[in-house]
This record gives C-alpha cells, sequence and structure tokens, in this order.
C-alpha cells in the first residue's frame, strides 16, 4: 500500500472584490501539494544517492591507492637487497662500485650530493622567490603583475631536458673559463636587492623606537650606517669569490642554479597566491591602526600567509630534489664527498641521477644486487618525500594553533 508523502507547501493567491470598494483586494489561501512517492521509488532515489556517493569517493581516494601501489612496488624490490647486503654498509659507506667483480653499493656519497644540490638550490631560490612574490602582492601595480606573472610561469613549461642542456652547453663551459665574474656579478645582482630591502625594512621597524621625536634624522643615519656595512660585506664577498679555483663547470654549483630557476616559478605562484589571499581587509585593518606598509609586510602578511608559503617552499625542495635529466647532466656523476663538504665547486652524484643511468645496466633477469639496490635508491627517496610533507603539515598545524586558528 502507498502512503502519501508531504512534500511542498506552496500560497495560491486569488483576488476576490469585496463589497464596498473599488478596487480588488488580495486574500491568501493555503494549499498543501502531496506528492505520492511509491516504496520501489523511494529505494531507487536512495540507492542513486549510495552509487554516486561511492563514486565520489572511490574518485577521491584514487590517488592515495596510487600512492599505496607505488610504494609496494618499489619496496618489494628494495628490501630483498637490504637482506642480502645489509643496511650499515648500504648508508655508511663511500665505495660505490656496483659493477665491480666484488661489488660494493654505499651510497653516503651519493646521499651527500643529493642534499648538496638541494641545499643549494634551497638556496637560491626561496630569498628570490618569496621576494618576488611580496614584491608582486605588495608592491607591484595591478596591470604590471598581471604582465610579470605569466612570464615566470612561463620557466615551469620549459622541458627539464632544455635546462640541462643549457647546463652543459653553456653555463658550464662560461663557469669554468669565467667562472669568478659571473659569480661576482650575480653577487651584486641577488646581495644588492636583498640589502637594500633589509636596510629599508629595518630602518622603517626602528625609527620609531629610537628617538620617535628625530625619526627621520634617525632613519637617514640608519641608511648611513648599514650602506657602509653592506658595502664592507660586499667587499669580504667579492674577495672571496675571486679567490675561488673552479677546476670544472659541471659540479654542485652549476646544478644547483640550475635547479634553483626551475624551483622559482612554482614558489613565486604558490607563495603570491597565498599573500593575495590574505585579502586587502586585513592590511586595510594595518595601514589603520598605524603601520606602514614594511611592518604590515613583515608583521601582519607574511605571518599570517605562512603556512601557504610553507607549501611553496616544500614543493621547490621536492622539485629540486626529485630532479634528474639536469643533474644527471651537469653535476659531474662523480660519487665522492666534497672536501670541505660545503664545496659547491665539486662534481657530485644524486640518487635520481644514478638510478636514471644504472637502470639500463642493472641485470633485470637475474634480479641482481646492482638492480635491488637501484630500488632501495627510490625508496629512500620516497621515504624523504614522505618525511618533508609530514614535516609541512606538522609546521603549519603549530602555526595554525600560534594563530588561534582551529
Amino acid at each position: 500500500m502507498n502512503i502519501p508523502r508531504t512534500t511542498t507547501i506552496r500560497k495560491l493567491k486569488t483576488r476576490t472584490i469585496m463589497p464596498g470598494f473599488e478596487g480588488p483586494q488580495t486574500t491568501t489561501q493555503t494549499g498543501t501539494v502531496r506528492l505520492m512517492l511509491s516504496r520501489r521509488a523511494r529505494r531507487i532515489r536512495k540507492a542513486g544517492s549510495f552509487a554516486g556517493k561511492t563514486l565520489l569517493m572511490l574518485i577521491t581516494s584514487l590517488s592515495i591507492i596510487a600512492v599505496f601501489f607505488i610504494f609496494y612496488f618499489i619496496a618489494k624490490d628494495a628490501i630483498p637487497f637490504f637482506q642480502s647486503q645489509g643496511i650499515r654498509e648500504f648508508f655508511t659507506s663511500t665505495r660505490w662500485y656496483p659493477s665491480a667483480a666484488s661489488p660494493e653499493f654505499g651510497v653516503l656519497a651519493i646521499l651527500v650530493g643529493s642534499g648538496l644540490v638541494t641545499l643549494g638550490a634551497v638556496l637560491v631560490s626561496v630569498p628570490l622567490g618569496i621576494s618576488a612574490a611580496v614584491c608582486m602582492s605588495d608592491v607591484l601595480s595591478f596591470q604590471i603583475r598581471q604582465l610579470v606573472k605569466p612570464v615566470i610561469e612561463v620557466l615551469a613549461a620549459i622541458p627539464s631536458v632544455a635546462y640541462g642542456f643549457f647546463a652543459l652547453v653553456v653555463f658550464a663551459p662560461a663557469l669554468q673559463d669565467n667562472g669568478n665574474l659571473l659569480l661576482s656579478i650575480a653577487a651584486w645582482m641577488i646581495l644588492t636587492p636583498l640589502m637594500l630591502i633589509g636596510t629599508v625594512i629595518l630602518a622603517d621597524l626602528l625609527k620609531n623606537r629610537f628617538f620617535p621625536q628625530r625619526a627621520e634624522a634617525f632613519r637617514i643615519l640608519l641608511y648611513c650606517i648599514m650602506g657602509i656595512g653592506c658595502a664592507g660585506l660586499m667587499m669580504i664577498v667579492q674577495r672571496f669569490i675571486f679567490g675561488l679555483v673552479i677546476g670544472s663547470g659541471t659540479n654542485a654549483l652549476n646544478v644547483s642554479i640550475i635547479l634553483g630557476i626551475m624551483a622559482l616559478p612554482t614558489i613565486i605562484s604558490v607563495s603570491e597566491d597565498a599573500l593575495q589571499a590574505c585579502g586587502r581587509e586585513l592590511r586595510e585593518g594595518s595601514y589603520a591602526l598605524g603601520a606602514t606598509r614594511a611592518e604590515t609586510i613583515v608583521k601582519t602578511v607574511i605571518p599570517a600567509s605562512v603556512s601557504g608559503i610553507l607549501a611553496a617552499v616544500i614543493l621547490g625542495v621536492m622539485r629540486a630534489f626529485g630532479e634528474t635529466m639536469v643533474v644527471w647532466m651537469a653535476s659531474g656523476n662523480s660519487a665522492q664527498i666534497p672536501s670541505p663538504i660545503f664545496n659547491f665547486l665539486s662534481p657530485v652524484r644524486t640518487l635520481t641521477a644514478t638510478i636514471a643511468g644504472d637502470m639500463g645496466e642493472a641485470d633485470h633477469v637475474t634480479g641482481s644486487a646492482r638492480y635491488h639496490v637501484l630500488f632501495a635508491m627510490a625508496l629512500c627517496l620516497l621515504f624523504f618525500s614522505f618525511a618533508a610533507n609530514t614535516l609541512s603539515e606538522w609546521v603549519v598545524r603549530i602555526q595554525h594553533k600560534r594563530l588561534g586558528k582551529s
């Protein structure tokens, strides 16, 4: 037996002419529209709703399932290596001779090389990327920003092999023949804007804390003192650069600069979006309380956007750490620890370049130790990526608590 179900109540308006009045008046009558649904129709509707939710859940879970499968298949071929060769020699030895009669599989030097080029890329890309994002968000006009941002994002569309050819064919010979001059010019181009911005921000922040009645004179004095200090610092940097000896253009410095350029579009774009997401109201509120533009940027906008900026930095680091073609073509591929360890002018070898270079020579049929060690190195890459993302989530959660967000 079908049970009637009330779904909608609507008002029906009728026009009646009341006696004694010339114009019409409106009275309201309430009617009920009843929709008869059978039990079968209700079951079909519930089944359709459940199927739609299940399909959307499966689509959402595809990426998670893919990650689990990647971990499973890489770990399946990496575990036999650790069972036969052990973990201690893998992480502590610097002797990498996989094709010798008595093969040795120490990857410590390769791990150091990966960390060195990633650190160099971070030192190049993070300060420039965040500074460019702040400039685009709070300094440049809207029209100029609309012209600059697409040009920066074009860098992300260039294939990595093109960067590798540029690093090997153009930048490596230039670095070997005129490396001191190039590094000197780069130091001026990078340090001068950063020191100017730092001088202006520091003077703006300190002018009202000391001698508030003579704030302008104090700011001019700060400009002079910090200008002299910056000039002295640049002289020291120039003397150090011209004292360097560059034996080969294919080294960690070459790769670090190119990887830093490759990571710039990601860092700038994501950081600028995070800064823009703060909204104009937050900036106007800071200005209304008497803050200057520098105080608003340093104390209000950047702290409110730190989670997005951190995400941009993590993405840039992962782009640099996981890059293959550039480091394979321009790093020198020397499995040795630089001496000293922070010597960026020394050839290095990375995990990704080793996997790409040795996979074609490994014995896929018999499943030799040389074959399984490449999967062990890939497993190290995955664990590093997982640890970096976990660290970023932890820092973002702490930052949200500090800012009073739920």
